[in-house]
């Protein structure tokens, strides 16, 4: 029987409803892992901020209870509850049924929104075992359940009420989940981020789980973003006040807040938002405020005397060193773009931005003339030390291997060309160096010892940091380049050697504190690499499990225990000896290659990041020169750490 005849209408299926959200639910909130989970959340919690942003609603709050379940609710107008013109049902019920079901759509019933694609609601419920909907609206309260997916019963109306808002509880389902735990502290985060992002709105997050309650209200927003992300530097302040920047379009189609504020850093820290959606990869309304700002300096130190006629002009990178700004834009009809999807689009938000800065940012200057003339003199040294820098820099760009240079430090190349199959380990010594050396496969994998511990990048000059061996051999064996003709500081990745970069430390203190350093250096000073996912981290078994000829690994305790009672059989446990890695030393070849090189069955951790500014801000406590955020965290995570040798 030929294949056409196996094939037909019968084989077509159609998936009703919500449905295709059950079969296909990575298509819709990215994962069914823990960022899946969190991002149910996240609907439900940005349809009480759209109702924020059109400024009916003040309080949101989101409770986690021991039984598995999570309610938001807020004071809101309530989802509406009268017959959907079209469905002939309760418009509540629509939204919590009907694909791309909304009120942001069209205009009607958002102006701004931070999510046009109307789906989140009717996810979540599709993907919950059940959910129940309170909403206050019209004088009454009116309620109705769900269970996966599929109304319980209508929507009923209750006793009256003299408030207004909405209410959403719902379960996960553990069936369509890896996991349904929330985690407290991501969701804390986040939550903490929308209400700096949103001045006057008020979210409270409370676990029941642990006791844990905590309540976020920011009056002046991101003023009081860009005081928390100083807070935790030691990098002193170099003028007091933070400087606010607001714009408007007549039109209302468009707003743009900015807060921004010059520390003795060496590096820059700008946050973009759009919508209050992170926009790490940056997008037109960051291009707007770079160019006018650096416009604007130059003119101001020009016309101040501060900028010699015979000096050349001050770089946009100049400018930027130690700014810690955060931009935030508002707009009808967002257009993301690039690798993430978070790179704002929308041609028109760069005037608007650019605008703002060249409107406001001259009449501080003039109205603080001590604090312009801090500011100006920064940015000089800035560009001086750039000069010292670019010279460094120079160093470290990579050589042709062909033409006889030879390879940079101790890097063993592989015999591919071609950068897409090829991998490099950096390596913790040349202990691990030398078993990786011999248990890789030729081929494609390069291995590149590193001796101790790298530079930390987060403390250091950035002439420093070119001037730094180790660093230097990295650039060099990546092939990369430092500057492109738009940004100075920029990588130019066009002629990377290996399009995986794979981190491979012991497991154990040192070996942590290395990789942090490593990771380190790739987000301050390559965090193209990052972003375009290139970046890993292997992770080699912590146990070998054995009796007698009969051999297996394990990753974690879980593994540990499962595997000695699977290899046990009849016999007792004191039968199985348990063997600890604390080292890559400690594996011959073979073992290496089989538990971590081999790309048929090793385990790697990609290296991403969801959100620029908490990242920013953890690279800053762990690795800062600052003492006390870091014991603190040391004291609020110690009892979640396993694995330790001390």
């Amino acid at each position: 029987m030929s294949n056409s005849e196996n094939y037909g209408a019968a084989n077509i299926q159609v998936l009703e409803g919500l449905e295709a959200v059950r079969k296909r639910p990575g298509m819709y909130i990215g994962s069914t892992g823990p960022r899946g989970l969190h991002h149910l959340v996240y609907e439900i919690v940005d349809n009480s901020v759209d109702e924020a942003l059109a400024g009916h609603c003040s309080d949101i709050q989101i409770h986690i209870k021991n039984d598995g379940t999570l309610s938001v609710s807020d004071d809101g107008r309530g989802i509406p509850v009268d017959l959907h013109p079209v469905e002939k049902r309760p418009a509540v019920e629509v939204v919590l049924t009907v694909l791309h079901a909304g009120g942001k759509f069209g205009g009607g019933g958002y102006a701004v929104s931070g999510g046009l694609h109307g789906v989140g609601a009717s996810v979540v419920n599709a993907l919950s075992h059940h959910l129940d909907v309170e909403v206050a609206r019209d004088g009454f309260l009116w309620t109705q359940s769900f269970t996966n997916g599929v109304p319980d019963h209508d929507l009923k109306k209750n006793d009256k009420v003299d408030y207004s808002g909405t209410k959403i509880t719902f379960k996960p389902n553990d069936e369509i989940f890896e996991t349904v735990e929330f985690d407290y502290e991501t969701l804390r985060a986040r939550f903490q981020q929308m209400c700096f992002l949103n001045k006057g709105l008020r979210i409270t997050l409370k676990d029941d789980r642990d006791g844990r309650t905590d309540s976020y209200f920011y009056e002046k927003g991101l003023i009081d973003y860009v005081e928390y992300l100083n807070s935790a530097k030691k990098n002193d302040k170099i003028h007091d006040e933070v400087i606010s920047i607001e714009n408007e379009l007549d039109d209302k189609t468009m707003s743009v807040e900015i807060a921004l504020q010059w520390t003795s850093a060496f590096t820059e820290s700008v946050h973009t938002y759009a919508n209050t959606i992170n926009t790490h990869e940056g997008g037109t309304h960051e291009e707007g405020f770079r160019s006018a700002l650096t416009s604007l300096i130059n003119r101001f130190a020009r016309e101040k005397g501060l900028l010699k006629e015979k000096d050349e002009n001050l770089t946009g990178d100049d400018v930027r060193e130690g700014l810690t700004a955060v931009i935030s834009v508002k707009l009808t009809e967002p257009q993301f773009e690039g690798q993430t999807k978070t790179k704002l689009g929308n041609r028109e938000a760069s005037a608007p931005v650019s605008q703002g800065v060249s409107e406001m940012l001259p009449y501080y200057l003039e109205e603080h003339p001590k604090d312009a003339k801090v500011i100006v003199e920064k940015v000089i040294l800035a560009a001086q030390a750039r000069h010292a820098a670019k010279k460094a820099r120079e160093m470290v760009q990579r050589k042709n291997v062909m033409s006889g240079a030879g390879l940079p430090g101790k890097l063993s190349d592989c015999a591919s060309k071609d950068p897409a199959k090829c991998e490099i380990y950096l390596v913790e010594g040349d202990s691990a160096g030398g078993t990786a050396k011999q248990g890789r496969d030729r081929d494609f994998q390069a291995i590149m010892p590193l001796r101790g511990k790298i530079l930390n990048v987060e403390k250091a000059m950035q002439h420093k940091i070119f001037e730094n061996e180790e660093i230097k051999n990295i650039y060099t064996a990546l092939g990369v380049k430092v500057g492109t003709e738009e940004d100075s500081k920029a990588l130019d990745t066009s002629k990377l050697r290996y399009h995986k970069i794979i981190i491979m430390c012991d497991a154990d203190v040192d070996g942590s504190h290395i990789q942090t350093l490593i990771l380190t250096f790739f987000f301050r000073y390559m965090r193209e690499l990052v972003d375009n996912g290139n970046i890993y981290i292997a992770t080699p078994p912590l146990y070998l499990v054995k009796k007698g000829n009969q051999s297996t690994y394990a990753w974690n305790e879980e593994e540990r225990n499962e595997m000695i009672q699977k290899v046990k059989g009849k016999g007792s446990e004191s039968s199985v000896s348990v063997q600890r890695y604390k080292g890559l030393g400690e594996m011959n070849p073979d073992q290496l290659w089989e538990t971590t090189m081999d790309a048929t069955s090793r385990r790697m951790l990609k290296v991403t990041v969801q959100d620029m500014s908490a990242a920013d801000q953890m690279f800053v406590t762990l690795m800062g020169d600052e003492v006390e955020p870091r014991r603190a965290f040391i004291e609020a995570n110690a009892l979640n750490v396993s694995n330790l040798d001390v």
